[in-house]
């Protein structure tokens, strides 16, 4: 009995160090979008305020000359601009998930519930966000096959008589979601079982979708941000600039969040919420759809569909 309650202790010991090394890493990831986002907004700062101090100097010179009256309009507008800088100049134009971060305290707090449960601190957090999709058909390139309830892809490789709108995607095998996000902080969870190749992220609407132009494929261009996985290793993709994962495990379900506050695109192994790469955006320049690449059946190896799952979001129960 001794041996067994001994055994049982350096498991819940194990299982949170493995969460705090988790938690740790998204905190971290978190601070280090936050100081990107001030460093962008400080440097628009500087360039707005040389903007107005070359304008207070025309003005004093203007008010020189007796013969020149001030421009009360362009007065008017020198002192909305002033305005305007000192607002956004106020750190807390940077939102932090503060509720969220309380919750955090709160659950590292409750061990018993921890221990009861044993599901980590991370996940919990992570699957709050989460938001549903579903796959617009009338963006699918015409050897996909969206399922009538919009959860998943499936490559065929005969080409569906499909109207040529001007939203699908022509050569790549790409579909996007029909809701985009623009605001707060969302979740997917995207099951890639059986796969050897796939591809899935973030896109903004304005992403090419006709012709072979490199940026029709996701992250090739500055449109998109995703993850890759072929031949048995993952990259991740943003401006055709590829960084490879030293993660070798296949996962069943990748899991993408992304974070409008905090101006990140994150991916992980959504199986045990596995860090594997993270995007600083800074500051979104328009709303981002979920896309999705299943890839070629590359000889009935990868005939597998792609498959969102749409699950309601997570509540944080404490008592």
């Amino acid at each position: 009995m001794r041996e067994n309650i001994i055994k049982k202790y350096e498991q819940i010991q194990r299982v949170l160090e493995e969460d705090l090394r988790i938690t740790l890493v998204y905190l971290e990831m978190e601070e280090r979008a936050a100081i990107s986002a001030l460093d962008g907004l400080m440097e628009k700062n500087c360039s707005l305020v040389q903007e107005i101090e070359q304008d207070l100097a025309r003005l004093t010179v203007q008010l020189a000359q007796k013969d020149v009256q001030p421009n009360i309009t362009e007065d008017t507008d020198i002192a909305a601009r002033v305005k305007d800088l000192l607002k956004r100049s106020d750190p807390s134009s940077v939102n932090l998930d503060e509720a969220k971060a309380d919750q955090i305290l709160s659950l590292s707090n409750n061990l018993l519930l921890l221990i009861r449960s044993q599901t980590p601190i991370t996940k919990k957090l992570i699957k709050s966000y989460s938001s549903e999709v579903f796959l617009d058909p009338e963006t699918a390139h015409p050897k996909l096959i969206i399922s009538p309830q919009g959860d998943s892809a499936t490559y065929t490789n005969t080409w569906q008589e499909l109207p040529d709108l001007p939203g699908r995607f022509d050569t790549t095998l790409n579909v996007i979601s029909q809701q985009s996000f623009s605001f707060g902080r969302h979740y997917w969870e995207i099951d890639v079982t059986g796969k050897t190749y796939w591809e899935l992220g973030l896109t903004y609407p304005t992403i090419p979708r006709k012709g072979n132009t490199e940026d029709c494929w996701l992250g090739r261009g500055n449109e998109s941000w995703c993850v890759e996985f072929f031949d048995g290793e993952y990259t991740a993709w943003h401006g055709g600039v590829p960084h490879q994962l030293p993660v070798t495990k296949r996962f069943g379900r990748i899991g993408v969040l992304c974070s409008f506050p905090a101006g990140l695109v994150t991916f992980l192994g959504a199986d045990n919420m596995t860090p594997l790469f993270s995007f600083c955006v800074g500051t979104f320049t328009d709303c981002v759809h979920l896309a999705v690449c299943p890839g070629h059946d590359h000889n009935g190896t990868n005939a597998k569909p792609i498959v969102i799952h749409n699950t309601a979001s997570a509540t944080f129960a404490l008592e």
